[in-house]
């Protein structure tokens, strides 16, 4: 992705989490999450090209009256939506990674505080934790969840 590609690459995958998400029978209203892994957000131009990917697509799924979210690490990805000081177009819910074993939204809030209110957090705050269930054990990620989900039905 580029600067000069990545509007034209958010829209069209926006406009494909669209189609997925009626094709999975989830109602308009519903929140689709963007899933943005670490990257340098120092680099200027990479920063940039994925602002502006992140906007076309969160455009993308509003003009289909879904609700835009977004995935990514307290310390790069999350960080870079959470610092941009034109918030035009960006997600309006927040879901970052910071594995700190805390179950909750608020008290290890790594942002400002005015941003994401509203019940529109979730915190990934432990991940390949081993649990048993049923004799079984598996691996598991933890969330604290205070955010729109998926509407079906």
């Amino acid at each position: 992705m580029t600067t000069s590609n990545a509007a034209s690459l958010g829209a069209t995958d926006g406009k494909d989490a669209v189609a997925k998400a009626s094709a999975l029978r989830m109602k308009a209203g519903s929140a689709l999450y963007l899933d943005m892994e670490a990257y340098d957000i120092t680099n200027t131009a990479c920063n940039k090209a994925v602002l502006t990917y992140v906007r076309a697509f969160d455009k993308a799924l509003r003009g289909k009256i879904y609700r835009s979210g977004y995935y990514g690490f307290s310390s790069s990805s999350a960080r870079a939506i959470a610092v941009e000081t034109d918030r035009t177009d960006l997600p309006g819910n927040m879901w970052y990674a910071l594995w700190d074993k805390q179950n909750s939204t608020t008290t290890d809030w790594p942002f400002a505080a005015s941003l994401w209110t509203n019940h529109s957090r979730a915190h990934q705050y432990m991940v390949n934790s081993k649990e048993t269930r049923g004799g079984y054990t598996i691996t598991v990620d933890r969330n604290a969840w205070d955010a729109p989900v998926a509407i079906t039905g």
